[in-house]
């Protein structure tokens, strides 16, 4: 009776549950959406991400990906592998992400759940706005077109997305006004304040490599019982 567009299937670990959602979903006339919380290890059975993908798509979902539990670059792993799966078999649904808003490489099979700052402590994790952007524009490139953030992901990383995506989008959103997107507030002042320098250079924000400003930060090889480390840490 809400004249909904979109019926939203999410956060499945397993994917016989995933058919069985879908299947239902699809009674009620309208397009399926269908993401698994997974990283490139597959479901909780072990079923491999690319099967996964084909499965949700002979289900019948017209959008199939992932959403939170891991972080974007492990995402983009995942869904690379599943688009590899994809046009393998001829199939051609849209992609869909929404990732963590916290770089977990660490995370184990269940992402940001097993790393030991969960769920309390993981504020030192958050990716950036500038690395929403790179994620925005990596993802788009691979072809997904849904394109989103879950747990971790703030307004201002949405907007800064958006803003990423502008030349797609053919605008600005609202409230780009405010956010000094192209940094020509901070090009002047950098004209002016030596304090400033490179602060008016996109490059200098979209490669920096943030500090946690902890002098004793845990890096990985001190975790208490680590469970894998992804590539995606190197990104």
């Amino acid at each position: 009776k809400n004249d909904i567009e979109l019926i939203i299937c999410e956060y499945f670990r397993n994917i016989l549950e995933m058919e069985w959602a879908i299947e239902v979903a699809l009674e009620y006339g309208l397009p399926v959406a269908a993401t698994m919380c997974m990283g490139p290890g597959g479901d909780e059975s072990g079923m491999a991400v690319g099967e996964c993908a084909v499965r949700m798509a002979r289900a019948g979902a017209t959008l199939v990906g992932v959403n939170c539990l891991f972080d974007p670059n492990v995402c983009l792993d995942v869904l690379k592998s599943m688009k590899v799966a994809l046009d393998a078999f001829e199939l051609s649904p849209y992609l869909m992400a929404q990732p963590l808003g916290y770089r977990v490489p660490d995370g184990g099979s269940f992402g940001w759940v097993e790393i030991p700052e969960f769920p309390f402590a993981v504020e030192p994790r958050q990716i950036t706005r500038f690395e929403a952007r790179k994620w925005a524009r990596e993802a788009f490139n691979l072809g997904v077109r849904y394109i989103g953030g879950c747990c971790g992901f703030e307004p201002y990383h949405i907007r800064a997305m958006a803003e990423e995506l502008a030349d797609v989008r053919g605008c600005l959103p609202e409230a780009s006004d405010k956010s000094d997107h192209d940094l020509a507030i901070h090009k002047e002042l950098e004209s002016k304040l030596c304090r400033y320098a490179n602060k008016g250079d996109m490059s200098f924000w979209m490669n920096q490599k943030p500090c946690t400003g902890r002098p004793l930060s845990t890096p990985f090889c001190c975790q208490p019982a680590p469970a894998t480390v992804n590539k995606a840490i190197l990104n």
